[in-house]
């Protein structure tokens, strides 16, 4: 378990400064800017926009509309005011940000969008007869039920990258308004990494159990070591062996949800009950992460878990069972736990419900995270790299990750690895020393000063030790 798990939860007031969400993004020092505030209690929430492209929901006192769909959303940009040298804004930014990231905006579908399948009797009975299902008629019905992905207009496919878009926007006017044309932060990754990888695998028959050894092999082979998420009840046996095997060759073991039958979240006594028997687990286990099983999540919950990080929130979710998205490519607390959310597609769903046996797909979506720095997380099963076309494609997959991470220094990690980092950073500080800054906090000797920067164009660049970051982008 991380040894930083009483990260502390940011305290919630009717008028909350929007630097403390920036502090706890950027991690900038704290007395950077002058007080930035947003509103609170403005009404029933819904959606609207700040400026053109981005997209948030929430109470706010320029209007907000019930639906994504058909609407023509009102522009908070239009609404704020400048009190002094602060920045008063028409919404509640932190609130914002939470109802993205926690999917709160997703739990009041818009009309008509409501289905039969969603009912949990029909999730219950697609369950029961799931494992006795073929690929190929389990395909058929994921179809029919994936049918309308492509009409749905929030998150954004193939990434969304709204919180990451929203928070950075908030800092370019901070900027501005206080007349600061460079800011100092703690860069996002050790040792001025650009972008982080982390590869998983969920294992969910005995028939991908036993192909583990061929995966790490795989992995191996291109220097990347991965985490296996392994179903502790009812699907197979974990032998003592199995375990050992994965950490002697130093790969990570994490709890795949308790039984894989969809039913985790359907009652909150139920999932209480299943969430003391995860936490025995992942205590016997010595493991630090979890994933439910399809990635079934809710995030108001996760204060009955013990585990330190979870890695069931999809960014964007148009194909997954239960539809939403973090909308963030970068690692958020929920509480004490740290949530590394899936921002890439998973290989069942390339494979099966988009029948692509490319690596365009991801390779589309690793450019989008890396224009933001952020965190490319991967699932892939053992149990679909049995059939040939699915081995054929990992394979594919790894030595397009192999030349990427050695050409532009991507900080190939376990997910533990991200954890403990990510904690360290939520305790270091930026302190001035004469003309310098300096980092102080656990890890430290890992971390580098960057700085945010506005260009003649008013757009906003980042730097670490002196070298752009990334890409210029336009805003």
């Amino acid at each position: 378990m991380s040894r930083h798990l009483d990260f502390p939860q940011r305290s919630r007031k009717s008028t909350i400064p929007m630097n403390q969400t920036l502090v706890d993004y950027f991690r900038f020092p704290d007395d950077t800017f002058r007080s930035a505030f947003s509103e609170s209690g403005l009404g029933s929430e819904g959606f609207f926009r700040f400026g053109s492209q981005i997209v948030c929901y929430g109470q706010c006192k320029s209007g907000v509309a019930e639906t994504m769909n058909g609407s023509d959303l009102p522009d908070a940009s239009k609404d704020i005011k400048l009190v002094g040298s602060d920045i008063q804004l028409p919404f509640d930014a932190a609130q914002v940000v939470d109802n993205l990231r926690l999917e709160h905006y997703a739990k009041r579908p818009a009309p008509g969008k409501r289905k039969i399948t969603n009912h949990p009797l029909a999730r219950r009975a697609y369950y029961l007869v799931r494992e006795l299902m073929p690929v190929s008629v389990r395909k058929h019905f994921q179809k029919i039920y994936f049918s309308d992905w492509k009409s749905l207009a929030f998150p954004s496919w193939p990434v969304d990258l709204t919180v990451d878009i929203f928070l950075e926007d908030l800092l370019r006017l901070s900027m501005e308004v206080s007349g600061k044309s460079k800011v100092p932060f703690i860069w996002f990754w050790p040792e001025g990494a650009p972008s982080c990888l982390i590869m998983t695998h969920d294992v969910e028959t005995s028939v991908g159990r036993d192909f583990a050894s061929t995966l790490m092999d795989l992995d191996d082979s291109v220097g990347i070591k991965a985490s296996f998420q392994s179903i502790p009840e009812k699907r197979y046996e974990i032998p003592k062996s199995y375990v050992e095997e994965i950490l002697s060759r130093g790969f990570e073991f994490n709890v795949h949800d308790i039984n894989h039958d969809g039913q985790l979240y359907e009652n909150r006594n139920e999932f209480l009950r299943r969430a003391k028997r995860i936490n025995k687990y992942v205590h016997m286990y010595g493991a630090g992460g979890f994933r439910a099983g399809a990635m079934y999540r809710n995030q108001d919950w996760y204060d009955a878990f013990e585990f330190s990080y979870d890695m069931s929130v999809p960014n964007v979710a148009h194909l997954e069972p239960q539809r939403g998205g973090c909308c963030t490519v970068m690692p958020y607390f929920i509480g004490k736990i740290l949530e590394l959310p899936l921002t890439v597609t998973q290989d069942y769903t390339v494979l099966h419900a988009l029948d692509d046996h490319s690596t365009e797909l991801w390779e589309r979506q690793i450019a989008l995270i890396r224009t933001r720095n952020g965190l490319m997380s991967f699932n892939t099963h053992p149990d679909y790299m049995i059939d040939r076309s699915g081995r054929t494609l990992y394979e594919s997959l790894l030595e397009y990750l192999q030349q990427m991470i050695a050409r532009e220094r991507i900080w190939a990690a376990l997910p533990g690895d991200v954890d403990r980092w990510w904690r360290d950073r939520s305790q270091m500080t930026l302190v001035a020393r004469g003309n310098d800054w300096e980092i102080e906090g656990p890890g430290k000797e890992r971390a580098r000063v960057a700085y945010a920067a506005l260009n003649s164009l008013g757009r906003l660049e980042y730097e670490v030790d002196g070298v752009p970051a990334r890409q210029h982008f336009q805003r």
